[in-house]
């Protein structure tokens, strides 16, 4: 019996998508649930799961598009996975009460496999950190996961190369065996992967051709309708960061033991933006043909750069989270980014954007809007400067702001106030922190 493996929907306004990658071999035996291809649309990538247990057929290659619902692959299964009942959740009790009591669902003992049957236990990997394992030739089953039920992340893999690199008895001093993947530094958006690496070059050879994938479409075209429809400026400011710099040194390993998350930049700029779009209301509005739509919610996107190009998750709601609640939602989605497992519902509605190319070290640049949104906030890097404070020259942590706006909608006026209130907000956070 043959069970067909079809497109799933993954969103309304998503007809097809490509095949980008198969995770599986063409006759390779898989399990129920478990990912069998990339689905890439122009929104995300999508791992698919099989639909039952039994050998992997692929009927449709991979960089091909397919419409929802069109049928690429089947699961042939043998007469003894038809006659075996799919596990549930009163088998997996039974199992429980069997490992507790050492005995199997019939009340004998069960017997232990022979040492030379055993076969090691397979190794779920996400789909990047299955190309770097390929790519570098690194023996997955030596490595620990520390992702969702063991999986194994892209981060798990450079941390296991950069033990590879160093000197022996330094790393172990970085990373022991098995142990977590250190965090993130917190004055960084969560980084989510690097660009995937160029084809390889054959001597001689003057020119590779990659195919665009569809979320770099998708980026191309959003970019250049941005710049066609809307009437883009730019203002500039600058912050002082001392004071936020201060509050998290004074409690951020508190913060980490109570919460589980570090305590980084982002989320005071995501509760500065929040504070000054309840201030200046059309920053927060949109253009709808001849109308303006306000909104009266704030779901702030945070835009992140990943290896099938740029994404702006969004945190939906953001007046209602707090600081912890930023940081561990920022957390959860730079993990299922990096994992392939972002929705399309994690990319939609937001009203506002914040990007930061300081994590890259850019010290000032103009942002282009995400549309529909009329405006986005651009973050850069933190630099000490000598500047003037009480007529005295003193060295303090600075960052330039800036502000893209739409000009059919917002005036200089209101776009220049807003950014003065996103300075006075983080020059001032315990203000911010008690609304006043």
């Amino acid at each position: 019996m043959a069970i067909e493996i079809k497109v799933p929907a993954v969103g309304e306004s998503i007809t097809e998508g490509t095949i980008a990658r198969w995770l599986k071999k063409d006759g390779e035996q898989v399990k129920a649930e478990e990912p069998v291809f990339e689905l890439e649309t122009d929104k995300a990538t999508t791992e698919i799961p099989a639909p039952a247990a039994g050998k992997l057929r692929v009927t449709v290659p991979e960089g091909s598009t397919v419409a929802i619902g069109s049928v690429v692959g089947r699961i042939e299964q043998a007469e003894a996975q038809l006659s075996a009942p799919a596990p549930g959740r009163q088998d997996g009790a039974r199992r429980r009460e069997a490992d507790a009591s050492g005995k199997a669902d019939d009340g004998t003992l069960p017997k232990k496999p022979a040492a030379a049957n055993t076969q090691p236990s397979e190794v779920l990997l996400s789909p990047a950190a299955r190309r770097l394992a390929e790519q570098e030739q690194i023996d997955v089953q030596q490595l620990a996961g520390s992702g969702r039920a063991g999986r194994i992340t892209k981060e798990d893999i450079l941390a296991h190369l950069g033990q590879r690199q160093e000197p022996a008895g330094l790393a172990g001093k970085a990373r022991p065996a098995g142990g977590p993947v250190p965090a993130a530094p917190p004055s960084r958006v969560p980084a989510l992967a690097a660009e995937p690496k160029p084809p390889q070059v054959t001597a001689g050879q003057r020119e590779t051709r990659q195919r665009m994938t569809s979320i770099r479409q998708r980026i191309s075209e959003k970019l250049v309708a941005a710049q066609h429809t809307a009437a883009i400026l730019t203002t500039f400011n600058e912050a002082d960061l001392s004071a936020v710099i201060a509050l998290r040194n004074r409690y951020k390993e508190t913060f980490k033991e109570k919460h589980g998350a570090g305590l980084g930049f982002m989320s005071f700029f995501v509760k500065a933006a929040v504070e000054a779009l309840k201030s200046y209301p059309i920053v927060n509005a949109g253009i709808d043909g001849n109308d303006i739509v306000f909104h009266h919610y704030y779901n702030i996107g945070v835009a992140v750069s990943t290896e099938k190009g740029l994404m702006v998750p969004v945190l939906r709601d953001a007046e209602r989270l707090s600081f912890a609640n930023i940081e561990v939602r920022l957390v959860e989605l730079a993990q299922k980014a990096r994992d392939g497992k972002i929705s399309v519902d994690d990319l939609q509605g937001g009203t506002f954007t914040i990007t930061n190319g300081g994590i890259f070290g850019s010290l000032l640049s103009t942002p282009i809007l995400n549309p529909p949104q009329s405006a986005i906030l651009g973050m850069h890097a933190i630099q000490k400067r000598p500047v003037a404070v009480d007529d005295q020259v003193v060295i303090r942590p600075m960052m330039y702001l800036a502000l893209s706006y739409d000009h059919r909608l917002i005036d200089g006026r209101d776009a220049v106030l807003f950014l003065v209130r996103i300075k006075e907000c983080i020059e001032n956070p315990d203000r911010m922190l008690l609304q006043i």
